[in-house]
């Protein structure tokens, strides 16, 4: 299956939070790093920036959003994990275009991708309850 442009930009949004975690990089920095590697020109410029930038600028308040969704503290995660719920948890907050539900499943197939062998059954959990929390109307009505 064709990865479309938001997929791609979820990817690498990844990759730059995975980068911020372990060395607290700047997103500027981040971003013409990753704009060398290969596929970064078949992205959606612009929601990567706004994922990259939005995930690490409110990375604060989306971990206490996140900490009541998780059965063990956000440090105990793995970087990736950890940015797959910072990204997802920043589209759920910020990007209400996005349905829910795809949100959700954009972040199982980064977890199924890059993360441990069943990271995308947790992330999956985690994201069920952070959605039923933030968008309550669209999942009632789902």
């Amino acid at each position: 299956m064709m990865k479309t442009s938001r997929r791609r930009s979820r990817e690498f949004a990844l990759q730059g939070l995975y980068q911020w975690q372990l060395a607290r990089t700047d997103p500027e920095t981040i971003t013409r790093q990753l704009a060398e590697a290969r596929g970064f020109d078949k992205i959606d410029g612009a929601y990567f920036s706004i994922l990259l930038n939005g995930a690490i600028g409110q990375a604060r308040m989306l971990e206490e959003q996140l900490a009541p969704c998780l059965d063990r503290a956000f440090a105990g995660l793995s970087p990736v994990e950890r940015g797959i719920l910072l990204l997802a948890g920043y589209e759920l907050t910020h990007c209400p275009e996005v349905p829910y539900r795809v949100v959700i499943n954009e972040a199982v197939e980064l977890a199924k991708t890059y993360g441990g062998t069943d990271g995308h059954k947790f992330v999956n959990g985690v994201l069920d309850k952070l959605a039923a929390r933030l968008r309550a109307a669209e999942v009632k009505s789902a």
